[in-house]
């Protein structure tokens, strides 16, 4: 087992200009952080690190991104009960089905059927925090 002393002088300390150019490609659309910290020699926890750091540092100083939407007609979904017994008791309405596409970073994501507020909230937040 290292010593602490031995592990902190085993670290590598890389200069600010190093960090913000891999930053700067990693944050160039389509670019994969993985790829860049592989080539760099670095572990893609760190450069994701720096990316964060370099988000909050920027604060609201990012432009906002307006992503072009598609609205589709609804279609109606005729439901039939097999019989009077086999309705649902409960007074809450039924949700409503349908598809929600958002295209970022050449990639795609497809929600279908039901989807609750919470859970779509947790998908974005995640996407957010990893961009």
């Amino acid at each position: 087992m290292k010593s602490e002393q031995a592990s902190k002088a085993s670290r590598r300390h890389h200069d600010r200009a190093f960090k913000q150019e891999l930053v700067r490609q990693s944050l160039e659309p389509g670019a994969s952080v993985s790829a860049i910290a592989l080539r760099s020699g670095i572990n893609a926890n760190m450069l994701f690190k720096w990316r964060r750091e370099h988000v909050r540092a920027a604060g609201d100083a990012l432009p906002a991104v307006l992503l072009p939407i598609e609205v589709a007609p609804a279609t109606e979904v005729m439901s039939i009960p097999t019989s009077a017994a086999s309705a649902p008791s409960s007074s809450r309405p039924t949700p409503r089905t349908g598809v929600i596409e958002l295209e970022f970073a050449g990639a795609q994501l497809r929600l279908r059927g039901t989807v609750d507020e919470d859970s779509l909230c947790s998908v974005l937040r995640a996407l957010r925090q990893s961009a």
